[in-house]
């Protein structure tokens, strides 16, 4: 990858407030995101539920921005289809919940969306070498997914480091977990350039001037917007 990289920033929709939701995407939207987060969990693969299919496609009532979408699911496979059809520009699935995950980054590439594998924590980078070439995006997770608010695990840069010397210019390294204006440039710094981030921007009382403010902490430019179709 090269050294010099615009990075994006994805606001986690998780943490925004569900009651003003469609208010809450047009702030950040506003404010210069890039795409949004969507953490679906399952209360199997981790210890919480968040939201589902109807969710994703009333988020994407709202929004014509790329919805990545993150499957922290066990069977990821049996539910990618409709999630895509629900308005998903991307799937990320987790290479601990995948058997056979060379079929399933197939199957999620022929439904013409971007594919994503992610790996927690204690994962090593290696577990994502056999299918590295294969996908659009690898997500480091930087905290146990399942929860928001946790804090930046800093043993996970060397992770970041490792994966960012085996992804070509063409794919992203995105981090999710604890990131804010404290964190940002050194994950920025380890090789990510997409930075997930939820309660750093929908914590705040004006999101768009926290993500601003991350985007600013990350230094470097503004990624290009990205659309559901790009």
């Amino acid at each position: 990858m090269s050294a010099a990289r615009p990075i994006r920033i994805a606001p986690s929709v998780l943490d925004a407030d569900f009651a003003r939701l469609a208010e809450q995407i047009g702030l950040v939207e506003a404010g210069g995101a890039d795409l949004l987060h969507l953490d679906v969990m399952d209360g199997h693969f981790v210890p919480n539920l968040s939201f589902g299919v109807p969710v994703v496609a009333a988020i994407a009532e709202c929004t014509d921005l790329l919805l990545d979408t993150h499957l922290m699911i066990s069977d990821p496979g049996r539910y990618a289809s409709a999630f895509v059809q629900a308005g998903a520009g991307s799937i990320t699935f987790h290479i601990e919940a995948a058997e056979h995950p060379g079929e399933l980054v197939r199957l999620i590439r022929e439904l013409g969306v971007k594919v994503g594998v992610s790996l927690n924590p204690g994962t090593p980078a290696e577990a994502v070498f056999g299918i590295i070439e294969d996908v659009d995006i690898v997500l480091v997770m930087t905290v146990w997914p399942g929860f928001g608010g946790q804090s930046f695990m800093d043993e996970c840069l060397e992770k970041i480091e490792t994966l960012a010397g085996h992804l070509s210019d063409a794919q992203w390294l995105e981090v999710d977990g604890g990131i804010n204006s404290e964190t940002a440039a050194r994950i920025v710094a380890a090789g990510a350039d997409t930075l997930v981030a939820g309660s750093a921007i929908f914590a705040s009382e004006h999101p768009a001037e926290a993500l601003a403010e991350l985007r600013r902490a990350a230094g470097q430019a503004p990624a290009r917007r990205l659309e559901r179709s790009a």
